[in-house]
Formats: C-alpha cells, structure tokens, sequence
C-alpha cells in the first residue's frame, strides 16, 4: 500500500516540527481502563505499560531474511533492537519508524479519536499497521510478529484467564480475559479491569498464522513458525507462564515496493459504568450490537477512518498551529487522546449518550464536577453533546430527592466506574470539605457555556430550581469566600480566595445569562447588577500595586487569575481588559524555566491553568511568553509518564497526576478563536 507509507511520511514531516520528545507516547487509548502507552523515547527501550505504570507488554519482532529484530519492546533482550530513526505523534496517531538489514519498517498506532463521530469514538477498537520497504535495491523476506500478554485483561498478574479463539465474518481473533468476570466488581484509582475480554484481531485477507501459547515468541526467532498447537490448560495466571496471544503477518518478498499488513486490537465488556445502581453498556453496544459485529465494522471501515482520521490530523494541526503557535499546537496534540481516554463513553436507559471523567491519580472519582471544568474546553470545541453528556447525570443526581440536601453544587457521584453518589469529603452527610463555591461556580458556567454552544435552553429549564439554589449561594457566599478549598485542594484551604470570587462571579453572570434566555428578565436584571457590583468590588478588594492578591487578606501574593478567562469567552465583561493586563504584565516576572507558578506559595504548576491564563494574553508575544517554558517542559522533563497537569516549574518534575482529562484545558486558546470553533463544531452538528 502506498498510500499507507506516503501518508506516513508526510505526517511524520507535518508534525515533528515541533514535537522533539513526548513524556510519554499514546499507543492505544480508549478509556480509563483500555490505555496503553510507551515511556522511553525508543519503543525497544522499555515495554509498553497502563497508563498507571502497571506492565502491559505487547511486544513486536520482525524477522528479516531469517534474522530476528525488536521493534517493540525491551524482551526478548537478547534479541537486537531495529534502530529507531523516527517518532511523531499527531491526534489520532502514533507513528514510529525503523530501519536493519535493509529494510525500512513504518510501524502505526491508529485510534479514531473523531469526537464528532459518536459510534466511531466510542468503539473500542485500535489499528496496528505495519509497512515494509527494501532501502538497498534487495529483496527481503520479512514476516512480523505482535505478541500481548495476557496481562492486558486483568487488574493483576495472580488472576485467572481464560482464552478462546473465533472467527467473524472478516477476522480471526483471539480472545483473553479473567475467569471470574465480576463486572463492575471494584472502584477505585490505582486498577485495572478484570471484566470483559481483549480481542487480536486479525483481517482474513492478510497472510498470517495465530497461537495461543507461551513460546510464541521462542518458535518465532528460532524457526519463523508460531506453534502449531494452542495452549488449552485453562484457567491459568496471567503471569509469565500464561499463554500468550500471537499473530504472525507475512510480508513475503519486500522489494522497493512497500509492502503493508494490519490488525486491530480491541477490548470490550458488556456493562462499563454503574450509575445509580443501574449498569450501563458502552455508547457502541446501546442497541446489543454483537462483539463480531463491531469488529466486523470496524474491519470494513478501516480504509475510510484512516483517512478520516488523517485529514483531521493535518487540518487541525494547522488550526491549532493557527490559534495559537507550533508550540502551542505540539502541546495540545499531547493532550488530544489523553483528554477523551480519561473519559467513558455509555449509553443511558433511553439511548442518550453519558460521559464520565475519572480523576486518574487523584482519588479515583468519578464525574468530578472540577475535572469536568478545566476539561471543558476539550469539548465544547470539538462536540458541546459531549459536555452536555458529562454535567447531565450530575444535575440529575443533584436533583434526586432525598440525596443531595445542600444548597451548593455537588463535587462528585462517586469512584469510578461506580456513580451511585458523591464520596469525596463530607459526601451526602456533612459539609466537611466540601467545594461549596468552586462546584457552583463551575455548573452554573458550564451549563451557561453548553446552552450557547447547543442553542438550546433545555438543560437550563429541566434544572432550574438546582440552578436556582447555587446561584443563591454564590450571591450569599460567593464575593469574599470562606475558609473553602477549591480545585487546587492539594494546596489546602484559603478563606478569601480572589480566584475563587472570580469564578463566583462569573458563576452570577452565567446564571443571569440562563435566566435571560429563558425568558426570565427580573431574574436576569438582578443576578446580572450583582455581578456587576462584586467585580467592581473585587477590583478594589484584590489590588495590590501592579497586581492582584492570591487572597483578599494576604498582602505581598499573587495567584494565577485563570477563572477571568470565562469572562471574556463568554463575554460577560465585568472586569476591565486592564485586570487581565496587570496580571499578565506581572506574571512576565514569575515565570521559571518549566513554566509559570501557580501562585506565590510554591513553585508547582497545573498545566491547565497556566493555558488558561495566557489565554488572557491579548499579543502572541505576551501568550507564548506562557507557552514556550511549557513546551520546554515537555521535551525536557525528567518524570515519564502520560502527560501530568501537576509539575514544578524550576525542576520539570512530576509532583502527582497523570493521564488526567483535565489536559483538555488548554483547547482553551483554540476554543477562543470564535471562527475555529465554529468550524470544528459544524463537524459534529453534520454528525447529529
């Protein structure tokens, strides 16, 4: 196919100009549960893991006129590596590139990310493809093979797994996953899933062989065989004595001519999220759509999503490389698959789509409401149904009778997978610890955000009284908070947050905006004056000297002010364009090596906020003053895992986090850029 090595040479070219290392490398992301990535800079370096860091090797050899090679993985490590010439990531691929013995190999990781595509992004299923070329005027017989632990299927190595082998009416797959199946057995952060099976899947039309052994990987180096028999003792652990599942492609004869063989890998379970003690399927399996069938799809589609998936890589590299800067493009590209593989995508009783976010690395919540925040960006540039999909259960648990009896927004509905009530703090019980002002702030915002977006007041009207109810609470609590913590809790408690009144002020304003559209002006008139009048209020409140205080009381302070950034894309305008000024102006002096302080108590950063704030940059110059350190920190960071949103800024180093979907936040400075984002979201209406 050359179309398939063509294409991959451009998008290697397009988008390395800005990307010289990843922290870590996205191979296969679909959801919480089903993410697979690589954490060393050559793919032979290390074996591939979860994104928790737990192994989940999937190894790759290739055998060149009867010599074996590595191209994924560090085992068998006595086995050379194929030298890795190239790596480029873009938003729906990973794309790696190898060369020994004459032979150019161009190895592809392909997930269809396409967020304007319901059905294709919830199906969860991830493309390998493998292209050869001769690079010395010699013919080479070449043959690759794909070994996966059984690993992949289980929370841990002690389980038991069974394995079966099918076929559908285009592949051959083979199939592992736990004996016990306990479906949405256990919540929590640090796991993995034990329900459900893993699928190799491999084309019918593609010249291989498959086993399910483990000496695969043996038999192959030594012989160029796979083991003519099965391992059948089952149960077994999933540890390194388990069987294996293998597939061999053959490439046959590789001249000048590129020579290309694919396969997909898949995992499924029938039940994915339990909401409110009901168990939901994925969004794909809405209507009992058969496992075969998926795959089949997903098979015959392949062509097509792969230009799909192509155009949407170029076009919105250039987009973004156009809102912001090549910089600013590189990071947002890092945060693409991460920011909807943190998510999963299920379908309601009715059909309807619900996205929940888990907090990877935090505690392990589910649908948290300050997750949902900084994410939103991600979302509402792309697909505002799919932000619909996350703050809908959310309001609707917060409207249950006789569960949610605060008069303030609720921070969670649980650990995932499990949303049957919120955990976090004082859960239904007690006002400990709770987030009274930040999840009031953020709902009503987001609900303010989604009803521009969709044109539709719909959400607003069913949640009224809730709406209602926070809004009270912000006009009582909101202009000089009290003792609160705020989504920043790993920093503590801060009475008189400036940043939080900000958020509570504009929460004032979203609601005025809600009540206005529905019609509702006394409502609007009064919320809106409010605002007004606490913004002219904070203004006096927070200024000292060139800047503004990190909190009322606490003179010689600063804090990132990201919150006024809504204030402008939302365009409520109640704060002066010269708070947003002074406030970048000042944070010209504080920016370190990595990046951008959060505020003047330490000098970690979070990656969405400081996007956010340059967001309130209004000259290129001022904004990639932000940016640039962040790019910095992405080449350079010495902590390997999938992108964190927690760092220090003068050592580069990880402080927690990571793979979190909060890095959807910095689609901010695109989602700014009023004529992309209705282009982009035009994509999704086609859809609907």
């Amino acid at each position: 196919m050359k179309l398939m090595l063509s294409l991959a040479l451009v998008l290697l070219s397009s988008s390395a100009f800005a990307q010289q290392r990843a922290p870590a490398t996205p191979l296969i992301t679909h959801n919480p549960y089903f993410s697979i990535w690589s954490t060393t800079d050559n793919l032979t370096d290390s074996n591939t893991t979860h994104w928790t860091g737990a192994p989940q090797p999937i190894s790759g050899l290739v055998r060149i006129d009867g010599k074996a090679y590595r191209f994924m993985g560090r085992d068998p490590r006595d086995l050379p590596a194929m030298e890795q010439v190239a790596r480029s990531i873009t938003p729906t691929h990973t794309f790696y590139e190898f060369k020994a013995a004459g032979i150019d190999l161009h190895f592809t990781f392909f997930t269809p990310t396409i967020l304007s595509d319901l059905d294709i992004l919830s199906r969860p299923v991830t493309y390998l493809t493998w292209t050869a070329q001769s690079t010395d005027g010699a013919s080479h017989d070449v043959s690759v093979l794909l070994d996966v632990d059984p690993i992949i299927a289980v929370n841990d190595a002690s389980e038991q797994v069974v394995y079966t082998r099918n076929q559908t009416a285009t592949e051959n797959v083979l199939s592992v996953g736990s004996r016990d199946q306990n479906v949405l057995n256990r919540s929590g952060d640090n796991l993995r899933i034990d329900w459900g099976y893993f699928h190799l899947a491999i084309p019918k039309d593609e010249q291989s062989t498959t086993a399910i052994a483990s000496h695969a990987r043996h038999d192959f180096v030594t012989t160029g065989q796979l083991p003519t028999a099965d391992d059948m003792d089952m149960p077994m652990r999933a540890d390194r004595n388990g069987a294996h599942l293998d597939a061999v492609l053959a490439f046959g004869k590789v001249a000048g001519e590129p020579v290309s063989r694919h396969l997909l890998v898949s995992y499924t379970q029938n039940y994915a999220i339990q909401y409110m003690q009901r168990n939901l399927r994925p969004y794909w399996q809405r209507n009992n759509e058969p496992v075969s069938q998926m795959l089949d799809d997903a098979e015959r589609q392949y062509t097509s999503l792969e230009a799909r998936g192509t155009t949407l890589d170029k076009e919105l590299t250039a987009d973004l490389t156009k809102a912001g800067s090549e910089h600013y493009a590189a990071i947002a590209i890092l945060a693409y698959r991460q920011a909807m593989a943190a998510h999963g995508l299920v379908a309601d009783v009715d059909g309807s789509p619900y996205l929940f976010a888990k907090e990877n690395f935090s505690n392990g919540d589910i649908a948290t409401v300050d997750v949902l925040y900084p994410s939103a960006p991600f979302f509402l540039f792309f697909n505002p149904k799919l932000l619909e999909a996350q703050i809908s259960p959310v309001l609707k648990y917060a409207a249950l009778p006789n569960r949610w009896k605060f008069p303030f927004a609720p921070h969670d509905l649980g650990q995932y997978p499990l949303a049957n009530g919120q955990e976090y703090g004082g859960g239904e019980k007690t006002e400990e610890n709770q987030m009274p002002v930040e999840e009031s702030g953020n709902l009503l915002i987001l609900v303010d955000a989604v009803s521009r977006a969709e044109g539709n007041t719909a959400l607003a009207e069913r949640y009224w009284p809730q709406l209602t109810k926070w809004a009270q609470y912000l006009k009582a609590n909101g202009l000089d908070p009290e003792n609160q913590l705020t989504t920043d809790d790993f920093a503590g408690h801060v009475a008189h947050n400036s940043n939080l009144s900000i958020k509570a002020i504009d929460g004032l304003a979203a609601y005025a905006n809600l009540a206005h559209l529905l019609n509702k002006e006394s409502v609007a008139r009064e919320y809106q004056a409010t605002a007004k009048t606490y913004a002219s209020k904070w203004i006096t409140m927070a200024k000292e000297g060139d800047h503004y205080k990190l909190a009322f009381n606490s003179p010689n302070t600063w804090s990132q002010k990201y919150n006024l950034v809504w204030d402008d894309l939302l365009g409520y305008n109640l704060f002066p364009k010269s708070v947003r000024d002074s406030e970048i102006a000042y944070y010209q002096t504080k920016i370190n090596q990595y990046g951008l302080p959060l505020d003047s108590r330490a000098d970690y950063t979070k990656l969405d906020w400081e996007l956010w704030t340059a967001t309130l940059a209004d000259t290129p110059a001022a904004f990639n003053a932000i940016v640039d350190p962040i790019y910095k920190w992405t080449n350079e960071t010495p902590t390997r895992v999938p992108l964190t949103d927690w760092y220090d800024t003068k050592t580069g180093k990880q402080v927690g986090f990571q793979a979190r979907s909060v890095v959807g936040g910095v689609f901010i400075k695109a989602l700014a850029d009023k004529s992309l984002t209705e282009k982009w979201r035009a994509k999704a209406s086609a859809q609907q």
